[in-house]
């Protein structure tokens, strides 16, 4: 039986990558390239084994399932494409930056009974699944605390910042996602800081380089988020929960990027400095999770109601910063 056909929207420097662990996995038959940049398709095709170049409409009408990794402005426009023709999809995350524009891909995708898998690849990280088996158990008791940061060792070109929607939007996304995927519960309010500590290019954006947001979740247990868009050790993305039962992390390892002070102790030899590093088994994991997803075999670890609520709490921590104030997600439509 000849093997799925997958059209991959947008062959950048994530949807390359998506494209060659795809070609790698078993049920994968093709894999049809689509990108707006002139010769990127056919150059990152050459590059894979079952790959062909094309345009986007061909590769919306010619493939069983979509992948978008395209500019986040297009997936709004692109989701909706996939609703019309009733194709499943995976979408990198944002839907889109604003909520109005996420709610009628929502909508859209609802009525047409399309099933849409979100790149939210920490819910397949192999060490924070484990974290979340463990609460769902009852393993970790009440759950008192849960922490999750996202810094990152430099920020991205700075003629992104204006188009990323703000840190909350782009980066601590992440952490919002996560923090409700392993505890269960909802944010019922936040309180977020930021400050332009080191990069005066991105406050002239109106952006902060550098952002800390307090969670208060639905069965009472608190959230500590933060963000930072450089860290002079590497890429430190870690995950911390404290229960009644058990504290246990995802992220800590001998290759964790930070420093102990601790007599005898050693830093880092090879410290992570890339996201590629920290997340290589959950960017495949969550590819392998697609195949199932269109099989029919499993539903989404992440789904755009998912995208929604998260980019409502991101929305809610934008209020607080710029308010100063604590903000209930029930003031966010």
């Amino acid at each position: 039986m000849a093997g799925l056909t997958i059209g991959v929207i947008g062959v950048g420097r994530i949807g390359e990558y998506h494209a060659g662990v795809l070609a790698g996995l078993p049920g994968v038959g093709a894999l049809l390239l689509a990108d707006v940049v002139e010769g990127r398709a056919a150059e990152v095709a050459r590059g894979i084994d079952l790959a062909s170049a094309t345009d986007i409409d061909s590769a919306l009408a010619g493939a069983d399932a979509i992948l978008i990794a395209s500019s986040t402005d297009t997936h709004a426009e692109l989701l909706h494409a996939v609703a019309e023709l009733g194709k499943p999809a995976f979408c990198e995350k944002p839907i889109a930056v604003d909520l109005e524009a996420t709610r009628g891909v929502v909508a859209a995708l609802d009525a047409a009974g399309v099933t849409v898998q979100m790149g939210f690849q920490r819910r397949y990280d192999p060490a924070i699944r484990a974290i979340r088996d463990r609460v769902v158990a009852g393993e970790l008791g009440t759950l008192y605390l849960v922490r999750s940061q996202t810094h990152d060792p430099a920020p991205p070109p700075f003629d992104y910042i204006p188009h990323s929607g703000g840190i909350f939007r782009d980066c601590l996304i992440h952490d919002i996602d996560i923090v409700r995927y392993v505890t269960g519960q909802e944010v019922v309010t936040v309180r977020a800081v930021g400050a332009v500590l080191g990069f005066p290019e991105i406050g002239e954006h109106g952006d902060v380089d550098s952002a800390a947001v307090l969670v208060e979740l639905s069965e009472g247990t608190l959230g500590q988020l933060s963000g930072l868009r450089h860290d002079a050790v590497g890429y430190d993305v870690r995950l911390e929960v404290f229960g009644s039962g058990d504290s246990v992390a995802a992220g800590w390892s001998p290759r964790s990027p930070i420093r102990s002070t601790e007599p005898g102790v050693p830093g880092p030899a090879d410290p992570i400095t890339t996201f590629w590093d920290r997340f290589d088994a959950a960017y495949r994991a969550e590819l392998e999770g697609f195949l199932r997803v269109v099989a029919g075999d499993e539903e989404p670890a992440a789904t755009p109601a998912d995208a929604y609520e998260d980019l409502r709490v991101a929305a809610a921590c934008d209020l607080s910063l710029r308010e100063s104030r604590t903000v209930a997600l029930e003031e966010i439509a």
